[in-house]
């Protein structure tokens, strides 16, 4: 079963169950199993026998608008340079440990929602990356317990603005603009993944693919990411690391090629639904 935060058509902000192209309100003005998904995960609500839909209308898609799948992460901890190809177009040596940087919670944005180009940029670029959500207490968490700590998964779009940030060695600035953080659309328990390493993450931009890459070629493994992330740092149920971004971005392209007002970009991950967003120009 697949899961999604969104705001009702009455302007509700609630969770509930994703299934053939409806939405079933499990929050407060539905079902009331919990306030808010962070919740669900974190009081162990999501098993399957527990979610009865009989009773509760089918909202279609359609007609909500979609949260980011976690709204309000304490925690929002980032992959950089995750993936072979990806290494490779940058030009970057190997490195022994995950690179690690912070996005805010304020820039996420949901599924079909816009993302915003910002007026200072010319290098607005996409990421199209997996995100973990931890589902447990986490801290100094060995590799061998580290999928017990995890809730589910989801896809995201780390919407980069280059020029902030290579301006300097730190990332963080080039990450952190508003509606720059797509997160989405389901959220999908660990339980209900067969193949995790098979899962073909792809991005489109226009129809496009750009990126394609399988989540098995991942540099440091998910376990390894848990491990390194908790033993600096615990995290709590809700908190997100997101995983790293393929080879194939924009940036790198030869020419670059940067998005503009208008674009279409999409992360699909198997299972776990396609990320749509459409680019949006700030006026300056």
């Amino acid at each position: 079963m697949r899961f999604a935060s969104f705001t009702t058509p009455d302007g509700s902000d609630t969770w509930g169950a994703a299934v053939d192209g409806a939405l079933y309100d499990l929050g407060p003005s539905g079902a009331n199993l919990a306030d808010s998904l962070k919740d669900a995960i974190a009081e162990g609500l999501l098993d399957h026998e527990r979610i009865s839909l009989q009773t509760l209308p089918a909202i279609p898609e359609r007609d909500v608008a979609f949260l980011p799948v976690i709204p309000d992460p304490a925690k929002i901890l980032c992959i950089g340079v995750n993936y072979k190809t990806h290494r490779e177009e940058t030009g970057r040596a190997e490195v022994s440990a995950p690179t690690v940087f912070t996005r805010f919670a304020d820039t996420l944005l949901g599924h079909d929602q816009p993302t915003i180009r910002p007026a200072t940029t010319e290098q607005f670029d996409f990421e199209g990356e997996l995100a973990i959500i931890i589902g447990s207490p986490a801290h100094k968490v060995s590799e061998a317990d580290a999928w017990r700590h995890i809730a589910g998964m989801a896809a995201f779009n780390d919407f980069s603005v280059r020029d902030w940030q290579r301006a300097t060695t730190q990332w963080t600035p080039g990450k952190n603009f508003p509606a720059t953080g797509a997160f989405g659309p389901y959220f999908v328990p660990v339980a209900d993944v067969d193949d995790f390493d098979g899962l073909r993450l792809e991005t489109r931009v226009n129809g496009e693919t750009r990126q394609s890459a399988l989540l098995g070629d991942l540099i440091f493994t998910v376990p390894q990411l848990v491990a390194h992330v908790t033993g600096f740092t615990a995290l709590r149920p809700g908190d997100v690391i997101v995983t790293g971004t393929p080879g194939g971005v924009g940036l790198f392209s030869d020419p670059p090629r940067m998005l503009i007002d208008g674009d279409v970009v999409e992360v699909e991950i198997g299972e776990l639904g396609v990320l749509r967003n459409v680019v949006q120009q700030e006026v300056a």
